[in-house]
């Protein structure tokens, strides 16, 4: 059902319709307008998603997120860790 819009004069304004469709094989939509007919103009506008991530991310990226995630060790604490383990398995 359209949506009729009032000004701030209260006069009426052009309708509007809301439609939410899904993009077709080809990149193509469709859309039903049972309020228009065969002939009429119409104006369509089409709002793209907001996509939070790209789909491709580069190796540096990767690499910087690492890196916040797990904050960079000393080779100390790393040769500590591996001492550790090794001793681990004499027990």
């Amino acid at each position: 059902m359209p949506t009729v819009l009032i000004n701030f004069e209260g006069k009426t304004m052009q309708s509007a319709l809301r439609i939410t469709t899904k993009v077709l094989p080809g990149n193509k939509i469709e859309i039903e307008i049972p309020e228009a007919e065969i002939g009429d103009s119409i104006d369509v506008f089409v709002i793209l998603p907001e996509k939070t991530e790209p789909k491709h991310r580069s190796v540096l990226d990767i690499i910087e997120e690492s890196r916040r995630r797990h904050p960079s060790r000393s080779a100390e604490d790393i040769d500590r860790q591996l001492q550790e383990e090794r001793l681990s398995w004499d027990s």
